[in-house]
Parts: C-alpha cells; sequence; structure tokens
C-alpha cells in the first residue's frame, strides 16, 4: 500500500510537523507499505518531495530563501518561489500517487476537519479522527462545554470576542475575571495546539495581562506612548531591528508572518518590509495595531488547576471500543508550554501517574468515556489535572497527537507492546477501519483493508526470522541499539529485538516499553522493580489489539 505522509502545512506548528513526517518516513513499515513525501506548504498547496527534504534540521532550513539576510517561511517568498525544485500536486492527482495519506499534521486547517474533509471528497482515505472528532478536538471553547456535557466536571471559565475586548474597559475586564476565576488566570488561543498561545497571568498586572491576551489574538499594539517594544521602534539600531523583525518571524511566539497593519489593511509578507513599514509608522507616531492574517477571533480563559498534570492516550478495537492507555504525569514544570514541551530538557515525565491504582482507573475511565461521547475515533491524546481532591479535569482534546519518535502518545503504546512501526501499523489500518464507516468508497476500502490484513495474517503464519541487537553498559551504546532497533523494526525484514549485556554474567532481553527510557541507569531501575499493576491490566485489556501487529 501506497501511503502518502502529509507534513508541513499552513499552521504555526509546521515545525513540530516537520519533525512527524521525519519520524513516519523512518518507521514506517517498508515490509508493508511505500512512503510517498507530500509536503503541504505555507500556502496550502501539496508538493512531492523526496526523503532528502527531511534531512535539514528545520522546515525553514529546507526551505528556499530570498537575499534579503532573513530566514522565512514560504509565504514571505514570491507565489512561485518553490515551484521549481518542488513540484505541486493537485488533489484530483492525489490517489495516482497513493492508497492513503498519513496526517502527520498540526492545527487549524490540519487537524480541524479541512484536510480531512478535502481528502474524502476526493475519495482518498487518511489516519486520525474523522471530521466530527476533528472539528471538536480543535476548538477549546467547545470542548469544554461538551466535556462537561459528557461527564458532569466543573471548571470555571470565560471567553471574549475580539470586538468585545477592543471595546472593553481592560481594568474592569480583568477584575471581574480575577473575581470569577482567581488567580492565576490562563489565557488560551482557541485553536491552537502545541500549547502556542497559551499564557498564565499569576500576578494582578494589567499590564501583563493585556500583553497575554494579545498574544493569544496574535495581535500587536504600537503606541507611542504604550507598553510594547515596537513602541521604543525608533530609538533601535538597525541591526536590533533585524533582529525584532526576525524574531517575529517564529510561528510559536509572536504573530509572525504575514501581518496585516488593522488601520489601513496593509499586508506585511517580509521581514524586511516590516522594517520600512515600522519605519515610517514610527515618523507618524500615530497608534497601530498589527495582527496575523489568521488571527484569532476569541479568547478563552481558564482557572489554574493546582493538581497533578497528565496526558492519555486513548486507542480503540475494530468495535470501537475505547482503550485508554496509561496516563502519563508531567511533573518538574510550572506551564507544560511549546517551549517546555519542545525547547527544555527539564520536564519529567512518568508512567503512570504517581498516585493510587484507582486514580490512574478513574483517570483512564474519564478519558475513554470523552473520547467515546465527543465523537472521535481512532486514537487520540487528551490532557487533564488529578486534584489533591482526586477529581479528574480534563481539556484538551489531542486528535493527531505530535509525531516525534518520543512523542508520549508511542510511549504508552509501547506500554502495551508496540513499537513504533507497530504503533504506525495500527493507527493507518484502525483509520482504513473507521474511514469504511463513513459508507463512501466502501468497496475500495474494505479491499484496501482485506489485503492489509492478509499480510498481517501471513507475517502471524511466517514470523520474519529474528535478529537481535545488543548493546552494553553505556548510555551511548543504549541510544545506537534503540536507533537500531527501529530501523531494523521499519525495514519489514526482521524481527528485532534488544539484549541489554550488563557484564559477562548478566545479560537481559529488554521489552518494548523499556525503549523509551532515556539512560541506562533509568533502564536498570525500571528492570529491578515490579511492573505497575495499572501496566499489566492496561496491556491485557488491549491484548486483542497488540496481537494483530506482534
Amino acid at each position: 500500500m501506497k501511503i502518502g505522509i502529509f507534513f508541513g502545512g499552513p499552521a504555526r506548528e509546521r515545525e513540530v510537523s516537520f519533525a512527524g513526517g521525519r519520524t513516519a518516513l523512518a518507521n514506517l513499515d517498508k515490509g508493508l507499505f511505500e512512503p510517498v513525501l507530500v509536503f503541504v506548504d505555507g500556502r496550502g498547496r501539496f508538493r512531492l518531495v523526496s526523503p532528502e527534504f527531511l534531512q535539514s534540521p528545520s522546515l525553514r532550513d529546507a526551505l528556499p530563501q530570498d537575499n534579503s539576510g532573513f530566514s522565512v517561511y514560504d509565504e514571505s517568498l514570491a507565489p512561485d518561489a518553490l515551484d521549481a525544485t518542488l513540484p505541486e500536486l493537485r488533489p484530483e492527482q492525489f490517489r495516482n500517487h497513493f492508497d492513503m495519506a498519513f496526517l502527520a499534521m498540526h492545527g487549524p486547517d490540519c487537524e480541524d476537519g479541512a484536510i480531512q474533509g478535502l481528502l474524502e471528497w476526493y475519495k482518498v482515505p487518511y489516519t486520525g479522527p474523522g471530521l466530527l472528532g476533528s472539528a471538536v478536538g480543535i476548538n477549546k471553547i467547545l470542548q469544554n462545554e461538551l466535556i462537561a456535557l459528557a461527564n458532569g466536571q466543573q471548571k470555571k471559565t470565560a471567553t471574549i470576542s475580539r470586538d468585545a475586548y477592543e471595546q472593553a474597559d481592560k481594568a474592569q475586564f480583568f477584575q471581574s475575571l480575577v473575581d470569577h476565576l482567581g488567580l492565576p488566570i490562563v489565557v488560551k488561543a482557541p485553536h491552537q495546539g502545541s500549547s502556542i498561545g497559551v499564557a498564565i497571568v499569576r500576578e494582578a498586572d494589567l499590564a501583563l495581562f493585556c500583553r497575554s491576551v494579545e498574544q493569544c489574538f496574535f495581535t500587536m499594539s504600537v503606541q507611542p506612548d504604550g507598553w510594547s517594544r515596537l513602541s521604543e521602534w525608533s530609538a533601535l539600531s538597525t541591526d536590533e531591528k533585524k533582529e525584532l523583525a526576525q524574531k517575529m518571524v517564529s510561528l510559536d511566539s509572536g504573530i509572525s508572518f504575514p501581518v496585516v497593519i488593522e488601520q489601513t489593511g496593509d499586508v506585511i509578507k517580509h521581514p524586511a518590509d516590516f522594517v520600512t513599514k515600522l519605519d515610517a509608522i514610527a515618523r507618524q507616531g500615530q497608534p497601530v495595531s498589527l495582527a496575523s492574517l489568521n488571527a484569532e477571533d476569541e479568547v478563552l480563559f481558564e482557572e489554574f488547576i493546582t493538581g497533578q498534570e497528565f496526558s492519555c492516550g486513548v486507542i480503540q478495537d475494530d468495535d470501537q471500543i475505547a482503550i485508554a492507555l496509561p496516563p502519563t504525569e508531567i511533573y518538574n514544570v510550572t506551564s507544560f508550554d511549546f517551549e517546555s514541551k519542545y525547547k527544555l530538557n527539564t520536564t519529567k515525565k512518568r508512567i503512570p501517574v504517581e498516585t493510587s491504582l484507582e486514580n490512574n482507573r478513574k483517570i483512564q475511565l474519564a478519558v475513554a468515556e470523552v473520547f467515546s461521547r465527543l465523537g472521535i475515533n481512532v486514537y487520540s491524546r487528551i490532557d487533564g489535572f488529578l486534584t489533591p481532591a482526586g477529581d479528574v479535569l480534563l481539556h484538551d482534546p489531542n486528535t493527531i497527537p505530535g509525531m516525534s519518535p518520543s512523542s508520549l502518545i508511542f510511549k504508552q503504546m509501547a506500554e502495551i507492546g508496540l513499537n513504533l512501526s507497530n504503533s504506525l501499523t495500527y493507527l493507518i489500518r484502525q483509520s482504513l477501519r473507521e474511514r469504511i464507516r463513513t459508507g463512501k468508497d466502501t468497496f475500495h476500502l474494505k479491499h484496501l483493508l482485506a489485503l492489509l490484513d492478509a499480510q498481517l495474517a501471513a507475517r502471524k503464519a511466517n514470523p520474519l526470522p529474528e535478529r537481535v541487537v545488543s548493546f552494553g553498559p553505556t548510555d551511548e551504546e543504549f541510544i545506537a541499539a534503540k536507533q537500531q532497533y527501529n530501523d531494523l523494526a521499519a525495514s519489514g525484514t526482521v524481527l528485532p529485538s534488544l539484549m541489554y549485556i550488563k557484564s559477562k554474567q548478566e545479560s537481559h532481553e529488554i521489552p518494548v516499553n523499556l525503549l523509551f527510557k532515556d539512560t541506562i541507569a533509568e533502564l536498570e531501575t525500571a528492570l529491578s522493580q515490579p511492573r505497575h499493576p495499572l501496566l499489566i491490566e492496561t496491556a491485557e485489556r488491549a491484548r486483542h489489539i497488540t496481537e494483530r501487529y506482534v
């Protein structure tokens, strides 16, 4: 089966998606699937690329650049800048190149039902939840309401539109939120993922509050006597202006390009043009507001929840029964924002949550119920908090979880015995099964599913030859062995296993769930301890799923 790996996209999470595309390419089972790489550019065009495209350190590094001295994404370049090197693929041509789309994209247009609807129109099956689950999963305001209906949870929230916020008395509005929600206040952009557009206001600081709200609207005020650094634009040196303009390119902070000057409607697509425009604005000395072309129109406010933060994946079987994976606790971090998730190494994680067995089961039950009641299918990751009182409060169902090799969803699937390659095969097969339920192109989809099931059954009847990957007691050897294991698993030619040679007298075969330990010290600690009862019972509950792929 030819699998079109879709990565990139117009959303702010495209760098996360770029890494996810690399993971999918590297770990797709080549004995079952043939990967076809489809880069989705910032304007939403589809482009066939070679594997070399994914070898760049980042998406921005992979894109052609102009001679301006700035590093930019393709929206800042000429509309045809990519055409010479990256041929465009039209949606009506999809089925000529691949049988199924593997979606490794995130955020608006990518996991809100937009790309899913396009693929359904052209009768191309795709991975992940369908239209309903995707639409719900991208809207944090709607999620809160539906989760409360599903499980009765009580969580204080408030929302405001951009127009209402602009007309409001900011001090009075802030005070009303403090009275309603208390401090700290969590401020969220409703349609972003990867914790982009999330701010926490911890003190009764009006200026900080206004900055946080603008950050989540993806707007910026430029006022001669205002708080913004842009208000001091004229005093900056040429290099400082360039540095600030370059920072605005970043998709995970700031409003990013293209931006619009709301008073005039002028659109600025390039940081060099931004410098020129801001120089002119500074000379005029008039208040100006800048906004992303994809600015949010509402902002969500939530009470700050004190408790143990967790993230819990959910998968389903052929009978659409939701099975919650073991929850991962996130600790040693004040807020699990974009920087904590992807740029810092200080955040700690453990499986399951450090609490009673009963509380872990309670988390799983709550997550599985919300997954089913919100119309999500195939798989998802749902975050939440376990409060000191033992209450489970859920938020942010994520319908296309991050797909780096160390992503939480893959660690949790390893706990039921699925390695990276197995997990991707599950995702493809289960997605095919769910697309059949839509009643569209049913005969063709059943044929694809039957072919894949026949291949999986043939492997069970005639197992691949085994290959042992051994390693010694250093972190470097452990890391190299894990990479070799994953490469072999994805080759589709052998069945790898890991053997830890601690000494001449002592060795251990490493189960799949311990592949995600980071160091030898963590590995030895896990080997010396009994397996947590929640992990044992979850693996048993999912055995009928795991056995299909292992």
